[in-house]
């Protein structure tokens, strides 16, 4: 017990309704639009002084809710969830550093909320882990944000054995075998200080995306804005691509990949990755492709510096042997990797990297990223499309954990104009330069979101 010690006392929250320039597929899905949850979340320590802070998330059906269900059905539960959470965090009454009363709140709280969800949706299709991961994290992030405001320390200063009551051993068990202990240790161990104020940036080329002049039929937005590949390499200096693939049409992946590698070979592109979005079962399907590619387009081979999770996000029901992939490029859990226990559970099946997510809550995050670094496994942060608010966590995160190359950074590829407040405070993170996002105007207490200079009119709160 601290005296630094917080307490949540009040909550509320905004529902933000973006609209995307270009659709988004996200497995077998498209969107064309998503609400974003925006956290108010006040707290007090123990002498009664108060503070507030922020955290932002959209809520993206598609990815964390896999179904043949409507998108309306399933995105009004999750708003519903929202709901639910607010009151359940307004009610609070835990003592500690946020990453306590955050891991608290995951362990203790959030798996019964979802279960009493769940069962109140009757024969409805219920609601899976993630979705409620994804809803929870816009309050966690707020968290955070409030204990930072409150001492008046950027929240990264404070995960240490100054403010924390319990080191890393309370939270994290080692891989059987392995030769590491989390006693004394914290998340500070663990972490990149001072941060680097700017991150190479990762560019994500949509399985709906305009490859070349080709493929135009009239339906591309004219705002302004890019939209063929070769215009946003050009207008960013990108250096980096994330290219989407089907994950079950070997012939379109193997095409799409051996295309993008070529216009990124043409245009002074370093790197690629592939996201197979989870639609792949058989690691036979990614390895044909890699094998192909080694011996047909070795440069592009060559080009690609991860492989992202593949395989079906649920890691418990689909327990693959992906050795073989690995054997042949890094492969990186994302949707798999909701704690720290699955990606002890990925690490034995043969995945070598983490993508980490702040979606996921920050609380997650940390613990996830400081099991994968003690076991030597390689880092990613990776996005969900976020804008406003939330990207700043989300780089901040990139900055601090020494990934293996900058941050994925796509909000301003699909929805540009819903992030230009935010964007006239901190214009590096909203617009990416000579490839690169720069994080230089984030300073201060909690995240550094300097909200007070940001010029945005909320909608009316929800809760």
């Amino acid at each position: 017990m601290k005296p630094a010690d917080i307490q949540p006392t009040d909550v509320s929250l905004h529902l933000l309704p973006v609209e995307m320039r270009v659709p988004l597929k996200f497995g077998a899905e498209t969107l064309t639009q998503v609400t974003c949850a925006r956290v108010r979340l006040r707290v007090q320590d123990r002498a009664g002084k108060s503070a507030e802070g922020w955290g932002e998330t959209p809520l993206s059906v598609a990815w964390v809710w896999p179904s043949a269900l409507s998108f309306e059905a399933r995105e009004a539960a999750l708003k519903e969830f929202c709901l639910l959470l607010a009151r359940a965090w307004a009610d609070c009454r835990e003592w500690g550093h946020p990453m306590e009363v955050g891991h608290l709140f995951l362990e203790s709280v959030l798996p019964t909320l979802l279960e009493e969800f769940n069962r109140e949706r009757g024969d409805a299709e219920p609601m899976p882990w993630l979705a409620a991961l994804v809803c929870c994290s816009a309050f966690d992030i707020a968290l955070h944000d409030a204990y930072g405001v409150l001492h008046g320390l950027p929240i990264y200063h404070t995960y240490n054995a100054d403010f924390m009551n319990t080191d890393l051993a309370h939270y994290l068990t080692p891989a059987d075998g392995a030769a590491v202990s989390f006693a004394s240790k914290y998340p500070a161990d663990y972490l990149v200080m001072p941060r680097p104020d700017r991150l190479p940036a990762w560019h994500l080329v949509g399985g709906k995306d305009w490859i070349d002049a080709s493929e135009c039929d009239g339906t591309q937005p004219d705002d302004g804005y890019p939209f063929l590949l070769r215009d946003w390499i050009r207008r960013d200096g990108l250096k980096c691509l994330k290219v989407k693939l089907r994950g079950n049409d070997a012939a379109w992946d193997y095409d799409r990949l051996v295309r993008v590698g070529q216009i990124a070979i043409e245009e002074g592109v370093d790197w690629l990755t592939t996201d197979f979005n989870c639609m792949v079962t058989d690691p036979a399907y990614v390895n044909e492709i890699l094998d192909r590619l080694v011996l047909e387009h070795p440069r592009i081979y060559g080009m690609i510096l991860y492989v992202e999770q593949p395989f079906p996000y649920d890691l418990e029901a689909h327990q693959i042997d992906v050795h073989s992939v690995s054997a042949r490029k890094p492969l990186f859990m994302d949707e798999s990797a909701h704690d720290w226990h699955l990606v002890k559970l990925g690490r034995s099946l043969g995945w070598t990297g983490v993508a980490l997510k702040t979606c996921k809550t920050q609380t997650g995050a940390l613990l996830s990223l400081c099991w994968a670094k003690a076991h030597g496994m390689t880092l990613m942060v990776q996005d969900l499309t976020n804008p406003m608010l939330a990207q700043i966590p989300h780089c901040l995160l990139a900055a601090h954990a020494g990934t293996i190359m900058g941050v994925e950074t796509n909000a301003m590829q699909f929805y540009p104009d819903a992030s230009l407040p935010e964007a006239a405070v901190h214009p590096g993170l909203y617009f990416r330069r000579d490839g690169m996002v720069d994080l230089s105007t984030v300073t201060g207490p909690g995240f550094g979101y300097r909200v007070a200079e940001i010029k945005r009119e909320l909608p009316s709160p929800v809760a």
